[in-house]
């Protein structure tokens, strides 16, 4: 059996506030950027948001950023497998439940370990950026038991989630997951995540880096921050010290990939007035995925996610449903 796309990442459930500028700003959070708390602060800032009025709770939803990447590749038809880790509460049966409906395979059919599983509140305020406060719980342990690699060795691609870097054990996983990887010829995918990430841990992004990296997504914030330069031309031409490929999005303006000789290219993005960014970016590298393990140029995967994330921050929630996904397809 051969999968498309190996995914590692930390499984989170996901509660969305719709929020104004000046709730954010009594939360204390920086606007934009993804914050890790304790669970009394998580108890805290919800006790905040659910006491203030004109707050909108959206539906609770699966999510995690590789989640989010591997379920948009399932959707598209392609194969996968997703390793994590949860809880047995409720919070983690509804996650492995939720992967199960989508079609992705995961480790968690094994037992799971008492616990609390991780959750994610995402504040989205009227311009449509989200501010996500994360409590990783049991997340925070997943381990190099939670790899399975012979499915690994199958895969086209694996997907590593940036966020792990917090973590020794996830970080250890990873740097497993790299080395099966490489043992078998699998590529080997990278997203940066967040520009609190890149700042916080370039220790070990750079040991990620120098185990090999055949591709790496991030935005033109994370690169700009990465490589030192305030031009995004020229952070994206220096991504390639780094990764084979990359693919640096650059808001609703597009995108900036390495083309087919290594030369940096622009390929752009229909504009759109979105409602939530919430899954942009994750949304975009599960749809690149998808295209390059069908043998899709790295420009042509890039126009056909473009087309993906348009849609997903036109309306609420991390990730399209399948017949979203369809309607996309079946008009492209």
């Amino acid at each position: 059996m051969s999968i498309d796309l190996y995914g590692i990442g930390n499984a989170l459930v996901d509660s969305e506030y719709i929020v104004s500028e000046a709730i954010l700003s009594q939360t204390g959070f920086a606007k934009g950027t993804m914050t890790l708390v304790d669970a009394e602060q998580r108890q805290h800032l919800i006790a905040l948001l659910e006491d203030t009025s004109n707050i909108t709770l959206s539906k609770r939803a699966g999510g995690g950023s590789a989640a989010n990447t591997v379920v948009t590749t399932a959707l598209l038809g392609g194969s996968t497998f997703y390793s994590c880790k949860v809880s047995n509460d409720e919070t983690g049966d509804f996650f492995a439940q939720d992967l199960s409906d989508l079609s992705v395979a995961s480790n968690l059919a094994e037992a799971r370990p008492a616990g609390v599983t991780g959750e994610c509140i995402s504040m989205i305020t009227p311009d449509g950026e989200r501010t996500l406060v994360t409590h990783l719980g049991i997340t925070e342990t997943l381990s190099t038991a939670e790899v399975d690699e012979t499915l690994l060795a199958s895969a086209q691609y694996l997907y590593i989630e940036g966020y792990l870097v917090t973590s020794p054990t996830a970080l250890e996983a990873v740097l497993k997951t790299q080395a099966i990887a490489k043992q078998h010829g699998v590529k080997v995918a990278l997203t940066l995540s967040d520009v609190g990430m890149v700042e916080n841990f370039k220790t070990e992004f750079n040991t990620l880096f120098q185990n090999g990296v055949d591709l790496v997504f991030c935005n033109e914030d994370e690169a700009k921050l990465w490589t030192g330069y305030s031009d995004r031309n020229q952070a994206a031409q220096a991504l390639g010290d780094y990764a084979t490929s990359f693919a640096m999005t650059l808001s609703g303006d597009g995108a900036i990939v390495s083309g087919s000789s290594g030369e940096a290219v622009f390929v752009p993005a229909e504009k759109v007035q979105a409602l939530d960014t919430t899954g942009a970016g994750d949304t975009f590298a599960g749809g690149v995925l998808f295209g390059l393990a069908r043998g899709e140029t790295l420009e042509d995967a890039t126009a056909h996610a473009h087309l993906l994330a348009k849609h997903v921050v036109s309306r609420f929630g991390a990730r399209l449903d399948q017949q979203e996904v369809l309607e996309i397809t079946g008009a492209n």
